[in-house]
């Protein structure tokens, strides 16, 4: 048994551990496989036209639900991605920023720098810009 003013990090994981780890995968990896094989030979597979339309708030649809152009709200979903992880970068290097000293800054300057040139390389490409390709051209032959 260890004391408790041993460190735990240094010592390899006990048999017993393992075996209890590797019973626990089996398990849980047996368990899924038996959920898909049942699913797959109880569930039914019937189709029809009126089973495979789509249905919402019992409105029947009128037309294809799919749009000719592109939606760019994929765009909002990405900038907020990357904008909230480099939040999280920011913060938590000002939270620690004392400990970090200069090299810590010079990391979170370098990390901002290369957002930046990224945004910077979007915009120029286009990727900002909203709209369909044609009213995009219209406004790069105006603009």
């Amino acid at each position: 048994m260890l004391s408790s003013s041993e460190p735990t990090s240094n010592c390899p994981p006990s048999f017993e551990g393992l075996i209890s780890l590797g019973l626990y995968a089996l398990i849980a990896i047996g368990l899924i496989l038996l959920l898909l094989i049942l699913t797959r030979v109880l569930g039914h597979r019937t189709h029809s036209v009126t089973k495979d339309s789509p249905y919402e708030s019992a409105i029947l649809p009128s037309s294809d639900a799919r749009l000719r152009e592109p939606v760019p709200f994929y765009l909002v979903a990405i900038f907020f991605i990357v904008f909230d992880v480099e939040a999280i970068f920011v913060v938590s290097w000002a939270v620690a920023y004392d400990l970090l000293g200069w090299a810590g800054f010079w990391q979170i300057t370098f990390f901002i720098v290369i957002l930046f040139l990224g945004l910077l390389y979007l915009w120029k490409v286009g990727g900002l810009e909203w709209g369909s390709q044609n009213s995009r051209d219209q406004r790069r032959k105006t603009g």
